[in-house]
């Protein structure tokens, strides 16, 4: 299916979606390691609008984004499908992957981005994203079903980058009494073997994580 480049940066939850899509396809890939302080031209060029990662370039052709480059694997690979038959099935993953990235991600990088009485305020509309999302995953082993899907994949990076970002932050948010069901399919996901095989440690992930949020605090830069 021709040549697949990953262009991608250490710890970055969305790139990691990518990354298990691909690993779960048992899609062969280059992956080339960008410096967000410092972007490559093949950056720029790849990605000109945002400039962000991950990009997937494909017989020489980029893709931004990562829900976008989740459904273009999934079309172009057919084989372990992430994204279910049925319309309505699909329309609700594709649902919960948007309701991930445009509600509960801000919340948490408010929590994450802010100290003090600023960060207070942050926690409670973070709560409640959490828990609109543990009633949506109320009596599921997967999102997916019993396998992994499109949906798992966008909320992948909660039960293992959420616990890091409460440590660096000194906040508990994702308990288990209060969100029983996310927290379940969050174990379920992360024992999935190509998901737990794909992960970054999580030291360097903590102290990756704390270097970011020193770097927001002080400099007040919060990309």
């Amino acid at each position: 299916m021709g040549e697949v480049k990953l262009v991608g940066a250490f710890a970055r939850p969305f790139c990691f979606r990518v990354v298990w899509a691909l690993k779960y396809k048992g899609i062969e890939y280059e992956y080339i390691e960008e410096d967000l302080h410092n972007k490559s031209p093949t950056l720029l060029k790849s990605n000109p609008v945002y400039k962000k990662v991950p990009v997937l370039v494909h017989n020489g052709k980029p893709l931004p984004e990562s829900l976008i480059i989740l459904e273009y694997i999934d079309e172009v690979w057919r084989d372990n499908p992430l994204l279910p038959e049925d319309p309505l099935e699909r329309a609700t993953a594709r649902y919960w992957a948007h309701y991930v990235d445009g509600k509960l991600w801000d919340t948490i990088c408010k929590v994450f981005v802010n100290e003090g009485e600023k960060q207070e305020k942050a926690i409670e509309p973070a709560l409640e994203a959490l828990a609109v999302l543990d009633k949506a995953l109320e009596g599921k082993k997967l999102l997916g079903g019993e396998t992994i899907g499109y949906g798992d994949l966008a909320l992948g990076w909660i039960p293992y980058w959420l616990p890091v970002i409460e440590e660096v932050c000194g906040v508990k948010l994702l308990e288990a009494l209060r969100f029983p069901s996310l927290c379940a399919w969050g174990e379920n996901f992360l024992d999935v073997p190509v998901i737990k095989e794909n992960l970054p440690p999580r030291d360097e992930l903590l102290d990756h994580l704390r270097g970011i949020r020193l770097y927001v605090l002080y400099s007040g830069n919060d990309e």
